[in-house]
């Protein structure tokens, strides 16, 4: 237990250091995801992004370890919307500790693709834990893949990693992923939750709007009663 508090104690340090605005970490994850999706052979496969009901990017999670490691880390998740283009983010927090004999600290980018409607109902709910509550396993890497491999049909969410320049999947298992309302708090204005946001009706901040183009330019899916039209684009036009 004492190692266990001196890595909390650790990797709570480094992410108070590290502390930065949602507007901030908005961008951040919008780096993470055109560089991730600029290099198609290393990257997320197109055809699972396409089929994704909602993707959920940290940006640089921490990882302390002295003996015992610990990771925290703040991103977003964005679901689709009536099945088409994508929705506004909704702030969430992954926090979780995994044991190994690591001495140090990491700094990691995290990407996961909810593949199903289990999956996006796990965002719906106070919080829930990867390979507990929602099945996890390691995604694919490369510009496509069989969509009828074990993998897919029976995970829940795929989950890769990006650290020093290295992008591979990895099955996050035992982490926790719950709301970060503050940060939702911050970024509209109001004290919206996560269902509020990811089920609808709310309309994307302008600064989230770059994130949101990208991820229907790079997933464009139809949608059955209106031409493809991007988020982005969409939000700029109420403005």
């Amino acid at each position: 237990m004492r190692k266990f508090a001196l890595a909390l104690s650790l990797c709570s340090s480094v992410v108070l250091f590290a502390a930065d605005t949602a507007q901030e970490r908005l961008s951040d994850t919008t780096k993470v995801f055109n560089e991730i999706m600029a290099t198609p052979d290393k990257g997320v496969p197109q055809d699972l992004l396409e089929k994704a009901n909602c993707i959920i990017i940290v940006p640089g999670m921490k990882q302390a370890a002295f003996g015992i490691g610990a990771k925290f880390g703040r991103g977003y998740a964005v679901c689709r919307e009536n099945h088409a283009n994508w929705g506004p983010p909704a702030a969430i927090r992954v926090e979780g500790g995994s044991f190994g004999f690591q001495i140090g600290a990491s700094n990691t980018d995290i990407v996961m693709l909810l593949m199903n409607e289990r999956g996006m109902r796990r965002l719906l709910e106070d919080k829930f834990t990867l390979g507990g509550e929602a099945t996890v396993a390691a995604g694919p890497v490369g510009r496509q893949t069989s969509a009828s491999t074990d993998v897919q049909m029976s995970a829940e969410i795929l989950s890769w990693s990006r650290s020093k320049g290295l992008f591979a999947g990895i099955a996050l298992h035992g982490a926790t992923l719950r709301p970060d309302n503050d940060v939702n708090e911050e970024l509209y204005g109001n004290k919206l939750t996560n269902v509020e946001i990811l089920k609808g009706g709310q309309k994307t901040p302008p600064v989230a709007i770059e994130l949101i183009t990208a991820l229907n330019r790079y997933s464009p899916r139809e949608d059955r009663d209106k031409p493809l039209e991007s988020r982005g684009e969409a939000d700029r036009k109420k403005q």
